[in-house]
């Protein structure tokens, strides 16, 4: 069977792993160093490989340790050496070759002789599994703030899991994955804040208690209706299945928002202020209830914000210019890395997974 373009990009970007971790541990050795060359030569789709991979060691060069106390345990007894500085940041191995590791090329000529010496895979076998533990280290570093959000929240869901709620007043609630909200109801008003992620509203009519959905500063006012809000790291999204709605949004330093929406419509606003409303089926609201991801021009950023939830690593996306590309198409949430080689090619991106919890999204 011939390997499709996606089996090839994903063996290619596990063995640049693997020859990250072997030369890290010894840089200096000919015959390893002469193997690596022969492998770095092979193929374009390699040397490709080879690039992600160094870019992605010096963006988990730059980041901050978050809660260092709790991994750094971890990674003393995978590694079994000497206590880690929890107070330092990870360091590239190539430390003293800088120039391989800007350009992605070795500082000097290796010869193409001699494979790897024996012993080399069972030592690949013990820093491959302390490299994973780097990653963890990485996904803590980005998934911090988690269980603040849980503190927080009235109900909660994790990753991949959906959840349907009823609220008092009989109206319904069906969160996204990895989404929070916290429920405040009063005799005069229902009031609803999200947290976190996204939330689909059935809302039972009372012109007595409006009920209302704050999501940082947004603000959804409705009396009777079905639809969804999205918060994101760009800004929150609110669509409409059935009804109207208003929104209104009052930050601080910008000019205030106020707009009515109806079946169909979609209002798009920045944390700038910035906003657009937009026209789409009424049936792709929520499409994530049917396991779907319908985008319409949404940048691709917010598009990947979406599939984290669903996937239970991380993926981070290495270029602010790829994330503000718009991206239009049909996704399968079933299978989130599937969706995301889809997403990435679409806008000739490149996907690197770098252990079974971390990929990386770079230009292509």
């Amino acid at each position: 069977m011939t390997a499709t373009t996606q089996q090839i990009e994903k063996a290619a970007s596990r063995e640049a792993t693997d020859w990250f971790v072997l030369l890290s541990d010894d840089p200096d050795d000919a015959q390893l160093q002469g193997a690596f060359q022969a492998w770095y030569d092979q193929s374009a789709v390699n040397a490709q490989a080879w690039q992600a991979m160094v870019q992605a060691s010096q963006s988990i060069s730059t980041a901050k340790p978050v809660l260092a106390d709790k991994w750094t345990p971890l990674l003393e007894a995978v590694r079994g050496t000497a206590r880690v500085d929890s107070t330092r940041t990870l360091k590239n191995p190539f430390k003293h070759k800088q120039a391989a590791v800007m350009t992605g090329r070795p500082s000097r000529p290796f010869r193409k002789t001699g494979l790897l010496r024996p012993g080399g895979f069972r030592r690949l076998a013990t820093f491959a599994t302390a490299g994973l533990a780097v990653a963890a280290c990485l996904v803590a570093v980005l998934a911090a703030p988690d269980w603040v959000r849980g503190l927080q929240s009235d109900y909660v869901t994790g990753t991949g899991q959906t959840r349907q709620i009823t609220l008092d007043d009989g109206s319904t609630v069906t969160l996204a994955p990895e989404s929070a909200i916290a429920v405040a109801y009063s005799a005069g008003q229902r009031t609803v804040r999200l947290l976190d992620g996204e939330a689909f509203f059935e809302v039972s009519p009372n012109p007595e208690r409006p009920f209302r959905v704050e999501a940082e500063g947004v603000d959804t006012t409705v009396l009777g209706t079905g639809f969804d809000v999205q918060r994101n790291g760009v800004g929150v999204r609110v669509s409409v299945a059935h009804g109207r709605v208003r929104v209104d949004y009052t930050g601080e330093g910008v000019l205030p928002v106020t707009e009515t929406l109806r079946a169909g419509q979609s209002l798009r606003v920045d944390w700038s202020g910035a906003y657009q409303v937009v026209e789409s089926p009424a049936n792709h609201v929520a499409a994530w209830r049917k396991n779907q991801i319908v985008a319409r021009y949404e940048p691709f950023g917010s598009v990947v914000d979406q599939l984290r939830r669903y996937y239970s690593g991380k993926i981070v996306v290495l270029d602010d210019e790829l994330s503000s590309k718009p991206v239009t198409g049909v996704y399968n949430l079933a299978d989130p890395l599937e969706a995301l080689y889809g997403i990435a090619r679409a806008q000739n991106a490149v996907l690197w997974q770098i252990s079974p919890w971390l990929v990386f999204v770079s230009k292509g």
